[in-house]
């Protein structure tokens, strides 16, 4: 793996909250950089690589509200981040505000799009509601009798 593709693991697994195991059992992390680099370029991405490198480290309480400030706060980086989360959990990649595009400009950015069928049946969001995507992965004949097994979360709210 290059550390490109490594650093972008990294900032997937804090956006997300989901491990790299996860991250990379869904198939699609490649595939998402380099959706990543054609709607925005891949200087913005490595832009956007950069800002989490230079944050506090994650043991750090700081870290959160650096996160909040200088990523999701940033005119640059902020909806290219919202973005990015939205096609980790959804598989799709959401059109960004014309305001973004008027100011950084359209590149291919003014399109949504589902990346790829893999991409709607492997979005997290099916795993963080605990349910399976219509028409893929089936949890069996009768499962519908009984209530979702919702994984416990973490305690995020020490954090912040």
């Amino acid at each position: 793996m290059s550390s490109r593709f490594e650093a972008f693991l990294n900032v997937s697994v804090e956006l997300t909250a989901f491990s790299r195991f996860d991250l990379l059992g869904t198939g699609l992390a490649e595939r998402y950089l380099a959706t990543l680099d054609k709607m925005v370029g891949g200087e913005t991405t490595d832009a956007l690589l950069a800002a989490f490198v230079a944050l506090p480290p994650p043991e750090d309480v700081a870290r959160i509200q650096a996160v909040r400030t200088t990523i999701l706060g940033n005119e640059l980086l902020g909806d290219v981040t919202r973005a990015l989360i939205k096609l980790w959990y959804s598989g799709t990649w959401f059109e960004l505000p014309s305001a973004w595009t008027e100011r950084f400009g359209r590149r291919a950015a003014g399109a949504t799009f589902v990346v790829s069928p893999d991409a709607y049946i492997e979005g997290l969001l099916w795993k963080a509601i605990g349910a399976h995507p219509a028409g893929a992965k089936g949890p069996g004949f009768g499962s519908w009798a009984f209530p979702p097994k919702i994984p416990d979360l973490p305690d995020l709210d020490s954090k912040t």
